[in-house]
């Protein structure tokens, strides 16, 4: 595609984002609501299947989750909000409708703020956020097609987002910080190959500097941020050269096909009145006053704008805080010992347990838990132990892995595998003597006399290799320029 084309155009975007609430059982069954891995239709029940005089009954517990998943989107809670039946006719549907909240949705108008590449804070809008059950799964064959009503009735919330977005950047962004809003408040398990979140991107172009948007198309059950990513990009370009030549975007829904990069034509885009929406008569009304939600809400975790701000005075890059967040476990890990033992240790564990993450975390984030199980003291012991020049920082790496396997101490550890560097300056002295009293080390005694102090790691080399790689390098070459230069 020509991607010149598409410099012409303003792409302007709008997410709407299924997440899966992690509950025991179903909004509207005792089901079982964890289907992963499960045999097809293996978890259902008698209201899911829809069968005759089986009436909803509403999980509480899918109300909570949506309040704070609420207070997460920085939005007010309704005190009233209710039920309504979104009517289409699919296999995958027994009621022949889909119970959602079309009038008086839970969640109302929000924000999420986005960190983007360049360190900026680009904040997006949310218009609302609603609770639906989810509908089951059609499995397509060349002449027959497989229904798992697994799914079922699954708890929901669609956050809705406003058309704020302007890049497929920017879109990626919103998408991956969203993601750690849901895990990081548990409202979601969050795993994004079974599809506790999936992204549906609204895309459009218009004409540079138009004040109109232009006919939008959707893209469905992307469960990837890269997906949403490289679908936006290829959707903006398909729109641009269409519009190149002259002809009219289409309103519909299409899929994305991961193998081939396109996007593919799926059906025409419905409007509000096609689904029929009204009341559900079966499912009173949701009550909440302002003690209720206080009361619903009262454990609301921490989120990552909490510990961005936190680590302010950190000295960590970008990068290694996005990767850190990507494992709750780590994070919370690096804020106890931040308010344990301060920023620079902190720093140090922060550093250690990023060499235990995946390092694709920058898309696929699975919230990772940490492997690490390490006392708190044992890595701040570690820590110390560093900022002490009794290891090396090679040193305090494996001693770090090591912890991994076995309850130790760092110095049991360090100690039976003789990393302890030597700081006692009276023992490095003497080995200091030794050595540039050899014949062969007074070329480099004479350089560094002259001015040239770079051959000084040579001679702390020889230092190293005398002392079996046990003496502190800095004592050492302290010691090596005294002795040299007095």
């Amino acid at each position: 595609m020509n991607t010149d084309n598409l410099s012409k155009y303003d792409i302007t975007i709008g997410i709407e984002c299924h997440v899966q609430l992690a509950t025991k059982s179903k909004l509207f069954s005792g089901a079982d609501n964890d289907a992963r891995d499960k045999e097809p239709n293996s978890v259902v029940s008698p209201i899911d299947f829809a069968l005759p005089g089986m009436l909803p009954v509403l999980n509480h517990e899918a109300i909570r989750l949506a309040v704070i998943a609420g207070k997460a989107l920085n939005a007010p809670i309704a005190n009233i909000s209710t039920f309504d039946r979104k009517h289409y006719f699919y296999p995958d549907l027994p009621n022949g409708y889909q119970i959602s909240q079309m009038y008086q949705p839970i969640i109302g108008a929000g924000y999420v703020d986005v960190l983007q590449q360049d360190g900026s804070i680009k904040r997006v809008g949310i218009h609302h956020a609603h609770l639906e059950a989810d509908a089951g799964k059609l499995t397509h064959h060349a002449t027959y097609s497989e229904v798992d009503l697994n799914r079922v009735s699954t708890p929901l919330i669609e956050i809705v987002s406003n058309p704020d977005m302007h890049s497929p950047a920017e879109a990626k962004a919103y998408a991956s910080e969203l993601y750690l809003l849901m895990t990081y408040a548990s409202v979601t398990h969050g795993d994004l190959y079974h599809g506790n979140m999936r992204f549906d991107v609204n895309l459009s172009l218009a004409p540079k500097g138009s004040n109109e948007l232009g006919i939008r198309t959707e893209i469905k059950n992307l469960n990837s941020f890269k997906a949403v990513e490289r679908a936006s990009e290829y959707e903006a370009n398909r729109q641009a050269e269409i519009l190149e030549k002259g002809e009219k975007i289409v309103q519909e829904t299409r899929g994305w096909d991961e193998a081939s990069g396109k996007t593919l034509t799926m059906r025409s885009k419905e409007n509000a009145q096609d689904y029929r929406y009204m009341p559900d008569a079966d499912i009173p009304p949701i009550e909440l006053s302002p003690e209720d939600i206080d009361n619903l809400s009262k454990d609301m975790p921490k989120l990552p704008p909490h510990y961005r701000d936190a680590w302010k005075d950190i000295d960590f890059d970008q990068t290694v805080i996005h990767a850190l967040l990507a494992s709750k476990d780590s994070t919370e890990c690096v804020e106890r010992i931040r308010i344990k033992a301060g920023n620079s240790h902190a720093r140090r564990v922060g550093l250690w347990l990023l060499m235990t993450l995946q390092s694709d975390t920058d898309d696929e984030m699975k919230h990772i838990n940490a492997p690490h199980g390490v006392k708190d003291e044992y890595l701040i012991e570690l820590a110390s132990m560093v900022d002490g020049n009794e290891l090396s920082s090679t040193a305090a790496k494996e001693v770090f892995w090591a912890m991994l396997g076995e309850d130790k101490s760092p110095r049991q550890i360090a100690t039976d595998k003789n990393l302890l560097q030597l700081t006692d300056t009276s023992a490095i002295e003497k080995i200091v003597e030794e050595i540039l009293g050899l014949e062969q080390n007074q070329k480099a005694i004479n350089d560094i006399k002259s001015g040239n102090e770079k051959v000084i790691g040579f001679l702390v080399g020889q230092v190293m290799k005398q002392s079996g790689g046990s003496a502190n390098p800095s004592v050492a070459s302290q010691i090596i320029l005294q002795k040299i230069k007095t």
